[in-house]
C-alpha cells in the first residue's frame, strides 16, 4: 500500500498558507472536507494546470480562497452553471465545484437539477451543514424538522430535502454521502466522484458548531463530530438492518454509480456532425 504523503506536505503544496487562519469557526467540519479534497485530487495525481476550483457563495465556498489550484467564484446558486460553461469551453479540464447545502439546493437548486440532467463531467462536493451558516443560522433546504434557526425560532415545519435522492432522481450519474467524521472514507468517495466519467454528486454532512448546534444544543463540536457515528449507517450494513432500524439514519457511501452518455461528448458529435452537413 502506497504511503500517504505527510500533512506538512500537502498544506505547502497544495494551500497558501498566508492565508491561515481560515475563517470558518473553531469545530466547523469545512476545513475536514477541504483536506479530504485535496488529499482526493493528490492521490489521483492530476495536473495543477487542468484542475480548476469553482465555488458559490457561503461558508463552505470560501474553500477556493485557501487552496492553491485556479478557481473562479460565482454569485450564490450559479456554481453549477459557471461550472457547465468552463467544462464546455474546456472539457480537457477536471472541473470540482464546492457548494454550501443552500448555494446548491435553494437559489441554486434548479441548476442542480439540469446538470444531473445533462450529466456534465463535473465534481460537485455539497458541505452540508443544515443551515445558512455564514449568514447567520437561517432554515435551509436541508434543515431538519423541528431544528432552531434564526428564522425558526420555534423550530423549522418544512420537510427538508435528501440532496442524493434528488441527484439520483435528476440523473447524477454518480452519487454519494460522506462525513467529516469518516474522512478515510471521504477521501474515498471524492476520488471516485472525481475518476468518474459523467456528474458526480457527493454530500458531505459537515457539523456547523456555532450557528446551528449552539441553537440545537448539540453538545461541543467533538460531540457534534462524534454523533456522525449514530446518525449515519454505511450503505452495505444498511441492507442487514430493518426499515425501523434505519429510520432517522443518513446512508453513507456510494448510492449510486451508473453509466450514461457524458454531455460534453455527445455536444461534440452534435457539432461535429452539423459541420459535416453544411
Amino acid at each position: 500500500m502506497t504511503e500517504e504523503p505527510s500533512l506538512s506536505y500537502l498544506v505547502n503544496k497544495y494551500f497558501y498558507t498566508h492565508q491561515f487562519p481560515t475563517m470558518w469557526c473553531p469545530g466547523c467540519g469545512n476545513g475536514t472536507v477541504a483536506m479530504a479534497t485535496v488529499r482526493a485530487i493528490d492521490r489521483l495525481g492530476l495536473d495543477f494546470d487542468k484542475t480548476i476550483h469553482v465555488a458559490g457563495i457561503g461558508c463552505a465556498a470560501v474553500a477556493h480562497w485557501y487552496t492553491t489550484f485556479t478557481a473562479l467564484q460565482t454569485n450564490h446558486g450559479r456554481a453549477l452553471a459557471s461550472a457547465t460553461g468552463i467544462k464546455m469551453a474546456n472539457p480537457e479540464l477536471t472541473v470540482v465545484v464546492t457548494m454550501g447545502d443552500g448555494d446548491c439546493a435553494a437559489i441554486g437548486g434548479n441548476h442542480l437539477i439540469h446538470a444531473c440532467r445533462r450529466n456534465v463531467d463535473l465534481t460537485a462536493i455539497v458541505y452540508n451543514n443544515f443551515n445558512y451558516g455564514m449568514t447567520g443560522g437561517q432554515v435551509g433546504p436541508t434543515t431538519p424538522l423541528g431544528s432552531i434557526a434564526s428564522t425558526a425560532p420555534y423550530g423549522n415545519l418544512e420537510p427538508p430535502l435528501d440532496l442524493c435522492k434528488l441527484a439520483e432522481a435528476a440523473g447524477a450519474t454518480y452519487v454519494a454521502r460522506g462525513a467529516v467524521y469518516y474522512v478515510r472514507e471521504l477521501i474515498g468517495l471524492i476520488a471516485r466522484g472525481i475518476k468518474h466519467k459523467g456528474f458526480s454528486f457527493i454530500d458531505v454532512l459537515s457539523p456547523c458548531p456555532t450557528a446551528f448546534g449552539r441553537r440545537n444544543k448539540l453538545g461541543t463540536p467533538g460531540q457534534m463530530f462524534k454523533s456522525q457515528k449514530d446518525l449515519t449507517v454505511h450503505i452495505k450494513k444498511a441492507k442487514e438492518l430493518s426499515p425501523d432500524e434505519l429510520q432517522g439514519k443518513w446512508l453513507r457511501g456510494v448510492l449510486v454509480e451508473r453509466e450514461a452518455p457524458e454531455f460534453t461528448e455527445e455536444y461534440e458529435k452534435l457539432i461535429a456532425q452539423a459541420q459535416r452537413s453544411e
